[in-house]
């Protein structure tokens, strides 16, 4: 039986992403009055048809709190030295709050190459290297935007997190670690497999909370996860049906595991509309930190608001 849309072990996204707008939404007004518009800049390499559902998404999500959003396309043979100039050009241009990457880029542009080219002050996707980095010692504000929106779905179901029992599946260095660290930060006990992990099944029947992002449709099934659990489904996954119709579907066998969480995210509709909100976040917080620089820089932030 299918579990109806109303049904409140639906962890849905929608909720925990209009909060998280309000607030980016009074941010960004209170500092367009100050005399400092955020302002997101995409970059795209390539006609990627993909990318421009994300891309519509992002624009119509950031004008609606106050946020200019700006495309600057480049064309498929450009070099990544071409590339990276024009983003230290944009790391130069105080105009410019956040720069997004959108993916994927031609096999020729080096993708981390380029996410560490921005700026750490502009990298609000949170994939610069200094960003990631920063969770170790506690500094959350700029965490991956997809981590991030996984922690936030988790205390929306208002589980104590100290000394909850986590685990993770999937250790990737923009999802399954950060989220490691964040949810250490918290106070959590965190495990985190991988493809080297002897037995997901026991460890993942152990969990208070368990996260999935591992990209392989339906792995989790309900034998795995432990009654009552909170499960965050970060998967997305392209499967045909009996009709013969592409649809969504996630890591977790969402029809089983829902008889025995007390949680569980939607495909889609879970963790996507936070990760867009924390995208949106991080904008405000980028600007934050970077008129506290201007500020020490320059002494008063007056003339900085004037240009």
């Amino acid at each position: 039986m299918k579990m109806p849309l109303d049904d409140n072990r639906y962890l849905k996204g929608a909720p925990v992403a209009a909060r998280i707008m309000d607030e980016v939404r009074a941010a960004a007004e209170k500092a367009t009055g100050e005399g400092f518009k955020p302002r997101l800049v995409s970059i795209t390499v390539g006609d990627v048809a993909a990318v421009d559902v994300y891309v519509r998404n992002q624009r119509a999500k950031a004008e609606k709190v106050g946020i200019d959003f700006e495309e600057r396309p480049f064309p498929a043979e450009i070099t990544a030295e071409e590339l990276e100039a024009a983003i230290h050009g944009m790391n130069a241009d105080p105009r410019v709050t956040g720069i997004i990457i959108q993916r994927p880029v031609p096999s020729h542009i080096p993708i981390k190459a380029i996410q560490g080219a921005i700026h750490p002050l502009k990298d609000v996707e949170g994939m610069h290297p200094s960003s990631i980095g920063n969770i170790v010692y506690n500094d959350l504000d700029l965490a991956p935007c997809t981590a991030a929106a996984s922690v936030e779905l988790l205390k929306a179901t208002g589980l104590d997190l100290k000394g909850l029992e986590v685990v993770i599946v999937g250790h990737s260095e923009i999802v399954g670690k950060p989220i490691a660290f964040l949810l250490m930060s918290e106070g959590a006990t965190v495990t985190v497999c991988h493809h080297m992990t002897r037995s997901v099944a026991a460890h993942a029947r152990r969990a208070d909370a368990l996260f999935v992002a591992v990209g392989k449709a339906r792995l989790i099934k309900a034998d795995m996860v432990k009654p009552g659990a909170a499960v965050i489904d970060i998967g997305i996954n392209s499967e045909v049906g009996p009709d013969g119709n592409s649809r969504l579907v996630g890591d977790v066998d969402t029809e089983s595991v829902k008889e025995v969480a007390s949680w569980i995210t939607p495909v889609p509709g879970g963790v996507g509309p936070v990760t867009v909100a924390i995208l949106l976040r991080n904008t405000m917080v980028a600007l934050s930190r970077q008129r506290a620089l201007y500020q020490s820089t320059y002494a008063t932030e007056s003339k900085v608001a004037a240009e």
